[in-house]
């Protein structure tokens, strides 16, 4: 068997060379992290889970016309995807708030925003990923004014798709973090959806209990997050009730 030539490793995911030119694979490992990777876990089975919620998830914005990096799956942990160019700025869309909003502004955890509210991030861990303005991507050349159009578009199409898709199975939808990349084909440049989204990159809380199906579990050491992982993926209709359950957490120094 040949040995495959990694591209690149990150903290939940190995990106490897494709078998064809402008394509990579997607692995996803069981790492978690939190605090900018000052807490880190090997959690068994959740990069299989992560995997298969996103390919479903991504698969279902391929149909609907969202223009995405994925092809298809490969197996349990893997996908198929394009080559991008990563735009260094993760965009965040806020529907409740949650988390560092609620820090920041003093508002308490579970109301309703009077609108979807995007937020930009700028990709660099030594930094803690500082939030940043329109201005600043501009300034610094991390993306055009009509890149940053692009990506508020699609980021506002992938959240109406997935509050939809989630308030179906009984999820409230708080607010999720996504990625893009430039896909060049051929002279044309055009920005797709890349990365993943899963409860890695979401908030999601069950509508009538308000308990957490995500990583929060994790950051906040409330245990139980390959179950609730795991319960996303059943509502989902992509993990059936015989498949074996995990065990818990490994912590890593």
């Amino acid at each position: 068997m040949s040995r495959r030539r990694r591209v690149y490793e990150g903290k939940a995911k190995v990106l490897y060379e494709g078998p064809e030119p402008g394509t990579l694979i997607q692995h996803f490992k069981d790492d978690t992290t939190a605090n900018n990777n000052q807490k880190h876990a090997t959690i068994e089975g959740k990069g299989v889970l992560n995997n298969r919620i996103s390919e479903f998830i991504f698969s279902k914005l391929n149909d609907i016309g969202v223009p995405t990096h994925f092809i298809r799956s490969i197996n349990m942990r893997e996908q198929l995807i394009r080559e991008v160019e990563i735009i260094p700025c993760e965009v965040v869309v806020r529907n409740v708030a949650a988390g560092s909003l609620s820090k920041r502004l003093g508002i308490e955890e579970g109301t309703q925003l009077p609108r979807s509210i995007i937020e930009f991030y700028y990709k660099n861990d030594e930094l803690g990923d500082p939030m940043v303005s329109e201005e600043h991507i501009t300034a610094f050349g991390w993306a055009t004014p009509q890149e940053i159009d692009d990506m508020m578009a699609l980021a506002l199409r992938v959240n109406d798709f997935l509050a939809g898709l989630f308030l179906g199975i009984g999820i409230r939808l708080v607010d999720f973090k996504v990625e893009f990349g430039r896909l060049y084909e051929g002279d044309m440049v055009r920005v797709v959806l890349a990365d993943e989204i899963s409860p890695d990159s979401c908030r999601l809380w069950d509508t009538r209990t308000n308990d957490k199906l995500d990583k929060d579990r994790f950051r906040h050491d409330m245990g139980g997050l390959i179950e609730a992982y795991q319960e996303v993926a059943r509502r989902l209709g992509i993990l059936f009730e015989n498949e074996p359950k995990r065990r818990g957490p490994t912590l890593v120094k």
